[in-house]
């Protein structure tokens, strides 16, 4: 690890630097934290030492055919655990907010963007609250840790929040949730990787799709056509959102050997599953399918157990691409 001076940006990604080994347990995380290159080859063989032994082929299939279990399963189990609302949403991603909100920075909007979703409400009169004039969509929202804050946010601004999961169970927690409120946010059931099975939502109409530790829990082979998809719905000018695993984090150091099931692909031991990005694949992905890139960072912390003097090496990838066409 090699220490950063005190200048440095306020934003994205935080700006708490550790500048002296003797601050190390001063606070629970430290921002922007560069690896040695002795580091990075230790975190690259245990990476490699870990996926040496593969979960059997004949055992791989279930990991995909039955995630919907799985992640039913896990959510049944710690869902008044672990969650916390996202409350960093804002921060990383103003992009969410409204554009009549003060704080969000200025996107380039389609001129004929009122006029689009005018046309599509005629054509589907079924979808819950088509004459938004904002609309954001979250994907693998769970049980609504970053819905919530953004429910909070978006009343009484004309903006709207679709969110899905394809875990039933999930969905359910979602409205039963008391700050569920049907007038801003529609929750529903959607298996991303269904390719015969569209969302409830007009083509071309959303302001935001936004992903975070989602896209990491399907299988890699999968994801092109999942982002290809989810593309579509962004209206001109419109922005997707990610935010999930990064290479070499602390969450893929610490898998067994027998637990990987494709490249930098893993299965926990619940039966869910995780892949860890690079910044050149989450590109691909992104402008694959036909958006242009904005954001593409990697977001490398030490996350710190002060009572028991543990020091974490964690990464994350954060992006955030558009949809061209916007004026």
């Amino acid at each position: 690890m090699r220490l950063k001076g005190t200048q440095g940006p306020s934003a994205p990604l935080g700006a708490r630097f550790l500048t002296s080994p003797e601050d190390m347990f001063q606070h629970n995380m430290w921002d922007h934290v560069q690896w040695t290159e002795k580091e990075e080859e230790t975190a690259r063989q245990r990476a490699e030492d870990n996926s040496s032994v593969r979960v059997p082929q004949e055992e791989q299939a279930k990991y995909d055919t039955e995630a919907c279990r799985y992640w039913n399963t896990f959510y049944e189990t710690h869902h008044g655990k672990f969650f916390k609302d996202r409350q960093w949403l804002f921060r990383e991603f103003p992009e969410l907010l409204p554009p009549d909100v003060p704080e969000r920075p200025a996107s380039p909007r389609a001129a004929d963007h009122q006029e689009t979703l005018e046309t599509l409400a005629r054509d589907t009169r079924d979808i819950p609250y088509q004459h938004a004039d904002f609309r954001i969509l979250e994907v693998g929202c769970g049980v609504g840790n970053s819905v919530f804050p953004i429910v909070k946010t978006i009343k009484e601004t004309g903006a709207f929040v679709y969110c899905c999961d394809f875990s039933p169970h999930a969905i359910q927690l979602v409205k039963d949730h008391p700050d569920y409120d049907p007038s801003v946010c529609h929750a529903f059931v959607h298996d991303l990787c269904e390719e015969g099975s569209p969302l409830p939502i007009p083509l071309h109409s959303l302001d935001v799709v936004m992903a975070v530790f989602v896209f990491s829990s399907i299988h890699p082979t999968r994801l092109q056509a999942v982002v290809d998809r989810l593309a579509r719905y962004l209206r001109p000018g419109g922005v997707f959102l990610f935010r999930d695993h990064g290479r070499h984090d602390l969450s893929q150091l610490r898998f067994k050997k027998g637990q990987c099931l494709a490249e930098n692909f893993y299965t926990r031991g619940d039966g869910t599953c995780a892949y860890f990005f690079t910044k050149d694949e989450v590109h691909r992905l992104f402008t694959n399918a036909g958006l242009e890139e904005v954001q593409n960072l990697v977001d490398r912390r030490i996350q710190v157990n002060r009572g028991k003097k543990v020091v974490m090496h964690r990464v994350w990838m954060q992006g955030k691409f558009r949809c061209p066409g916007g004026s």
